[in-house]
């Protein structure tokens, strides 16, 4: 994978939720090029996460789109594309409740409108400073705000680095806390520094590294491996490094998602969670935008 892969394209709207690599997860694959007429060569992979009830739909290239389910409700984080997500809640009679929206680029927004057109009453959450980018939100948000969703305390968090408003949800349940990060953190990685300054990106990860160590982090695009191999460039004795890598390319092998991960163990092995400063984050930063 390429510095390509970190971008996300602009447009109107954005979502996601986030999850954790250590989870139990079942798997089943679905092939759905049928209903992907954004990008006719997609194959959906859905994983559950059984103690959370969260599910990832693989789309497009490397997009992930996060449902939470809650009985027969569902809330659907960053849907890059619709019919895939319609598909599946109209198949198990789900009702969609809301969308959580991180930020505005179009391959975490892109299927929104389509999916308020099945269901009008569900509520589109997203960042108050996006208006103009989001506009079909009906629910907008600010850091510190607490949600009450499906039953669950959601608190919103605003992280800043890869646009200039992005949000992160967390979602603080017994187990294993969840963490839905859009763009801001990936597994090995973080997001391009698109409209925020390297001040803010760091900031947003310094806050993230605050939160509990066994929280559950859920990012919406399937890029680790890539992130693992430029880490390994710069560190190539790093034990956890390489441990990490091996555990990816098994988990790819088998065509299983390298997310959720745990934010203890990305603390270990995550060089932009691991930068002492801002100097040395920002030299990172610089250094994985050139790497191919």
């Amino acid at each position: 994978m390429s510095k390509a892969s970190e971008k996300s394209k602009p447009a109107l709207l954005k979502i996601e939720i986030e999850s954790s690599n250590r989870a139990p997860l079942g798997k089943a694959i679905v092939n759905i090029d049928q209903f992907l007429s954004e990008d006719t060569n997609s194959k959906l992979t859905m994983e559950f996460n059984k103690a959370q009830n969260i599910f990832g739909l693989r789309v497009l290239k490397d997009n992930i789109i996060w449902l939470w389910k809650k009985n027969k409700s569902v809330v659907v984080i960053d849907p890059a594309i619709a019919k895939p997500v319609i598909k599946y809640l109209k198949e198990k009679n789900l009702k969609l409740e809301a969308i959580l929206q991180t930020h505005h680029h179009s391959d975490h927004i892109g299927g929104t409108e389509e999916l308020t057109k099945n269901w009008p009453n569900a509520k589109v959450i997203a960042s108050i400073k996006e208006k103009d980018r989001i506009p079909f939100q009906n629910l907008s948000v600010k850091d510190g705000d607490k949600l009450n969703i499906m039953g669950e305390e959601v608190k919103v968090f605003e992280v800043l680095g890869h646009t200039r408003s992005h949000l992160a949800f967390f979602l603080n349940v017994k187990k294993h806390p969840v963490l839905f990060v859009g763009d801001t953190l990936f597994s090995g990685g973080c997001g391009r520094i698109f409209e925020g300054t390297y001040q803010q990106m760091y900031s947003s990860l310094e806050r993230i590294k605050s939160f509990p160590k066994n929280t559950l982090i859920y990012c919406a695009h399937e890029y680790t491996k890539s992130n693992i191999l430029w880490a390994l460039n710069l560190k190539p004795q790093d034990q956890n490094i390489k441990n990490k890598l091996s555990e990816v390319e098994k988990k790819l092998s088998i065509d299983e998602l390298t997310i959720p991960f745990s934010l203890d163990e990305e603390m270990k092995i995550n060089l932009f969670l691991r930068a002492k400063n801002l100097e040395e984050f920002t030299y990172l930063r610089a250094n994985k935008d050139l790497w191919v």
